[in-house]
This record gives C-alpha cells, sequence and structure tokens, in this order.
C-alpha cells in the first residue's frame, strides 16, 4: 500500500511532517492548501480514518500509527487558535 507523508508549513513557519499509510488521505488533504488549524485537523482525522481502514480491509488489522499521527498532529495544534492558518506544502 503506497504511504504518503504530507509537509505542513505552521502560522510561525515551524514544518512538520503528517504520515498515511494510504494515498486515500489525498482525498481529504491536498499540498498546495492553506487551511485553518481546525479545518487540518478535521481533514486529517477523517484522511488517517479512512487509511487505516483500508489498511484493516488489506491486512486485517488496522493501522496503529494513524493514531500516533492524530496525537501528534493534535500536540501541534493546540499551539495555534483554530482560525490560523496551516500551508501543506509538499509530499513526499
Amino acid at each position: 500500500m503506497p504511504e504518503v507523508i504530507l509537509q505542513l508549513q505552521w502560522p510561525d513557519g515551524r514544518s512538520s511532517e503528517l504520515y498515511s499509510p494510504s494515498t486515500s488521505i489525498l482525498h481529504h488533504l491536498q499540498p498546495g492548501q492553506t487551511l485553518s488549524v481546525a479545518e487540518l485537523q478535521t481533514r486529517a482525522m477523517l484522511g488517517l480514518e479512512q487509511a487505516s481502514e483500508r489498511v484493516r480491509a488489506r491486512y486485517g488489522f488496522a493501522c496503529t500509527r494513524t493514531n500516533e499521527e492524530w496525537r501528534k498532529l493534535q500536540i501541534s495544534a493546540a499551539s495555534y487558535s483554530p482560525d490560523q492558518s496551516v500551508m501543506i506544502t509538499g509530499q513526499r
């Protein structure tokens, strides 16, 4: 299953990455998008859940790394107000 790593740039210029075990996250988040922190959280949650379910369908178990990625994103997002902007700067 092809994995995706999205590069994020936070309001203060800090960069981080968001890992997904499946390209299905690209239905929710795309490089070049600028989203509010709140919208990023909502879309990332949906995308990571969908990616984990794709892993479950293929291998018989969910991807636990998506839970770790979600927690990591929540910790980063807590540093900003929900209406501040985050840019998805790239994909690997």
